[in-house]
């Protein structure tokens, strides 16, 4: 899509499914002042060109444990595809193509990375270093959270909206056969019909409605929205890998957690031991933002700052469908 495709009514569509993937359309317009029926068409139309996606996606512990943030190098020429390739793997929830077209950045579920990373990437000729750091203790962002805080909506639209979202009562437990065919369902749709998931699991309407109610109460299901930056603002993406004391992790991560600019914090194993991945309005708000919130954390010592060139992939969208 081309930025003249896209208005504040696509905008605020995105950020109200940033909030809750399963709001209904009826909630949605009635939120953002529009009719349901408008709500419909432009959620339409954004899926159709691939723009926009709701996908379902598991918690990690449910998956198979942790999450790896995987550091790429790869020769200038080979690095969109070793990109491209990445983000074609089911294991791979983003991938960010970085820092002057020479490094690549995903993110790994646990079950998936030891034969990328024993296997698959040393036997790639055009992959020249490769880091891996454990995800540790997440702070912000993922399935469930908005990739960027700034949107349209203000605070009583959100808080309408946040209202609604089931919130996490129960522990996680086993998933039933009915519940894999949800996610499943679910993974390539996240706003699939309960006609829809009736049909994928052989169960009923309120079997569906009440193990999807289960599912999310128990932390185990989330919705995610994978989206055309085009649709999105701030243009401005930047990953910062920070060296922190052990004794401000936490202080520290809970800080950046309520950044604005950031999409995403973590604790990590490695000598840069916290994450973050932030959105700014332009390079000017990047600088800003680094000497004075940043610089304002006592317990952070050094500060990779590296720039976002291309989103190849976010979310778990199958990648197929967004090359066509």
């Amino acid at each position: 899509m081309g930025t003249g495709d896209v208005d504040d009514l696509d905008r605020a569509l995105v950020h109200a499914l940033q909030i809750d993937g399963r709001a209904p359309f009826r909630r949605i317009g009635e939120v953002l002042g529009v009719s349901d029926q408008t709500v419909a068409r432009r959620y339409a139309r954004l899926k159709a060109t691939s723009a926009l996606r709701v996908v379902g996606l598991l918690a990690p512990e449910v998956t198979g444990g942790a999450q790896w943030v995987v550091r790429v190098r790869a020769m200038p020429e080979a690095a969109g595809k070793v990109a491209d390739a990445l983000a074609r793997r089911r294991d791979t929830s983003w991938v960010s193509l970085c820092s002057g077209g020479t490094e690549i950045v995903a993110a790994v579920d646990g079950y998936g990375v030891d034969s990328l990373l024993l296997d698959v990437l040393p036997r790639t000729r055009q992959v020249l270093d490769v880091q891996a750091q454990q995800v540790l203790s997440r702070f912000y962002g993922g399935a469930g959270s908005p990739f960027t805080k700034y949107g349209p909506l203000d605070a009583s639209q959100v808080a309408q909206l946040v209202e609604h979202v089931p919130a996490v009562t129960a522990s996680p437990s086993g998933l039933t056969e009915v519940d894999r065919r949800i996610v499943e369902t679910l993974r390539s749709d996240g706003r699939a019909s309960v006609e829809d998931l009736e049909a994928a699991t052989h169960a009923s309407a309120s079997t569906v409605r009440r193990r999807l109610q289960d599912l999310r109460a128990a932390g185990i299901l989330h919705f995610d929205v994978d989206v055309d930056h085009l649709l999105l603002s701030p243009v401005v993406y930047s990953m910062l890998w920070l060296q922190v004391r052990a004794d401000g992790l936490v202080s520290t991560g809970r800080a950046l957690a309520k950044h604005t600019e950031v999409a995403y914090a973590a604790a990590t194993t490695g000598t840069a031991n916290m994450f973050a991945y932030v959105a700014s309005r332009d390079a000017g708000h990047l600088y800003r933002y680094l000497s004075t919130h940043i610089a304002a954390l006592p317990t952070v010592g050094t500060v990779e700052t590296v720039p976002v060139l291309r989103q190849v992939k976010a979310a778990v969208t199958q990648y197929a469908a967004r090359r066509t």
